[in-house]
């Protein structure tokens, strides 16, 4: 499918972790997600292979939420802090179009809830724990 195709090649090209078709000028519900650390890096999150969702919701939250630093390929280099749930149970259709359901946690789930967020038209700057504490990083 050239939707994910284009997906997929925006991401990686960008340097993000999440992307939604929203973002790309498509209004299907459709996201994709990856994280791969940087080599060297002695970062603990595990790395999270190339994902396709197709028509996801999250039918089961945790009642942990965790406060985080997020950012958004739709906003460059512009961050803070919002509120997420630790885990979901998502519902989707694979990219074989054959229904999964699982279990995300930690930045796997923040990814997913940003990306439907995407999908619902919402965009992490509604998000903001405080709206008036967006930051730059100076590079």
């Amino acid at each position: 499918m050239q939707l994910i195709k284009n997906l997929v090649d925006t991401l990686r090209c960008s340097d993000g972790v999440g992307l939604s078709a929203p973002q790309i000028g498509n209004l299907k519900r459709v996201l994709v997600y990856e994280y791969k650390k940087p080599k060297n890096s002695t970062d603990k999150t595990p790395d999270l292979p190339l994902t396709v969702l197709i028509n996801p919701e999250i039918i089961k939250t945790s009642a942990k939420t965790e406060i985080s630093e997020e950012g958004c390929l739709s906003f460059p280099n512009m961050f803070g802090q919002v509120e997420r749930f630790k885990k979901i149970t998502v519902q989707t259709l694979g990219i074989n179009n054959k229904e999964i359901k699982f279990e995300a946690k930690n930045l796997e789930a923040r990814i997913i809830q940003h990306e439907l967020d995407h999908l619902d038209g919402i965009l992490f700057v509604d998000r903001l724990i405080n709206p008036k504490q967006i930051y730059t990083y100076q590079i």
